[in-house]
């Protein structure tokens, strides 16, 4: 098959949508495939395309500016607009078979693209972006108070926490918001099939988005490569002397990267905490671990190298996120390398780790602390979990499981298409 992987990401500079894609991209193409890359660029400096691995990327220049809600609309249907026009001659000079959009950005356009072509088109979905504005579906930031729906209503009460003293100045936006999520929808209503990476987000997609009512989803994991993973970082050396727990993602309310210094402090943990990556709370972290006398390390962002070295080495994953989680990618390379894990229970997570099988899942934030504490003082603990996480996504996300089950699917759509 010839496929269009149309991203808002891609290696060597990427998130986890971005390596996610390029896991999949190289399992596929270990499997026979043909894979073109197409990824926008906001970025006039990087203007060009490039190569990554083997893989092509196409990088058609978009621009968006810095004004807040204007920004949004050249970045989204603008881009849609745009980049429909840009793909479409791509798919039938490279006589694709089918077209899969990666994240919010390239979604709806390369869905667009394949419509306007007639070819069969998919689209993964990793977070909340089809049934939430700011796609992380909380109200408030700062108490990861979910949302119900991203109504008028529910746009105004997310306004304050987010929007700070000129917070009635979005008021004016919330008409273009609404439209906004309505026309993601629509154009995620158009794909031949939706792919859900857990099953909360398809749960959620079925309740929140009717404009899907009659739209395949399927749910297929984010991949992980278990053995390349464990190659890449059986050469790393270790970081610190000694052991030490590890949180890894950006500092900010909905990651509940806060109940860190509440878990460090009711855990009495004598480890370092090593804190890997940054963001708008990274100087209020900073000063209450401080306060408290806690021993945090913070590194901010480093290449995926290193921080592969810091799980690969790592005596504990805290992972408090607040947010309704997907299916977080630290979990899963975490699982890779049966580093044991203390988490919060929150959206996908749970399909990652299982309750007291692989890792300890914390109903609420005071839990986070006594889980910490029993991890730190029992060894063995540690050694059967973290092997039992590594089974767990040997079994459920390995890459080359993952890849097959797309392929069925796109084997289904390119029929169905046809």
């Amino acid at each position: 098959m010839r496929v269009l992987m149309v991203t808002d990401a891609f290696p060597p500079t990427a998130g986890g949508s971005g390596w996610s894609t390029y896991e999949v991209s190289r399992a596929l193409r270990v499997r026979g495939h043909e894979i073109t890359v197409v990824r926008p660029r906001f970025d006039a400096a990087t203007q060009g395309d490039e190569r990554y691995d083997g893989f092509e990327i196409l990088q058609p220049l978009a621009w968006a500016p810095r004004v807040p809600f204007v920004r949004n609309y050249f970045r989204n249907e603008r881009l849609y607009a745009h980049l429909s026009r840009v793909l479409s001659p791509i798919i039938r000079d490279r006589r694709i078979d089918i077209v899969h959009g990666q994240h919010l950005l390239s979604g709806p356009a390369a869905i667009r693209a394949a419509r306007r072509v007639g070819v069969a088109s998919v689209c993964t979905v990793r977070d909340y972006w089809p049934v939430c504005y700011w796609s992380d579906s909380t109200v408030d930031p700062a108490s990861g108070e979910f949302c119900p729906a991203c109504s008028p209503r529910g746009m105004t009460a997310c306004l304050p926490p987010r929007g700070g003293r000129v917070w009635p100045l979005g008021l004016a936006a919330i008409p273009y918001m609404t439209a906004n999520l309505r026309g993601k929808r629509q154009a995620l209503a158009e794909a031949g099939a939706i792919v859900a990476v857990s099953q909360r987000i398809a749960a959620d997609l079925r309740a929140r988005a009717a404009e899907l009512s009659d739209t395949r989803i399927e749910v297929i994991p984010n991949p992980v490569d278990i053995d390349g993973i464990t190659k890449a970082a059986a050469s790393l050396a270790r970081p610190l002397a000694g052991p030490y727990a590890l949180y890894v993602g950006k500092l900010a309310h909905n990651k509940g990267c806060l109940h860190l210094i509440a878990a460090a402090r009711a855990s009495r943990l004598d480890w370092p905490l090593v804190v890997v990556g940054d963001g708008p709370l990274r100087s209020s972290m900073e000063s209450a671990a401080k306060a408290a006398g806690l021993d945090f390390r913070f590194t901010g962002w480093i290449p995926r190298r290193d921080v592969l070295g810091w799980l690969r080495h790592a005596s504990v994953l805290v992972f408090p996120s607040a947010g309704p989680e997907s299916l977080s990618r630290v979990l899963l390379e975490a699982s890779a390398l049966a580093v044991p894990i203390a988490a919060m229970d929150t959206g996908g997570t749970g399909e990652i780790v299982v309750g007291d099988v692989t890792g300890l899942l914390c109903e609420g934030a005071a839990a986070l602390g006594p889980a910490l504490a029993r991890l730190r003082a029992d060894g063995d603990l540690r050694a059967r979990l973290g092997e039992a996480a590594r089974q767990h996504a040997r079994t459920r996300f390995e890459t080359g499981s993952v890849a097959l089950r797309l392929e069925t699917l796109y084997l289904d759509l390119i029929g169905a298409a046809r």
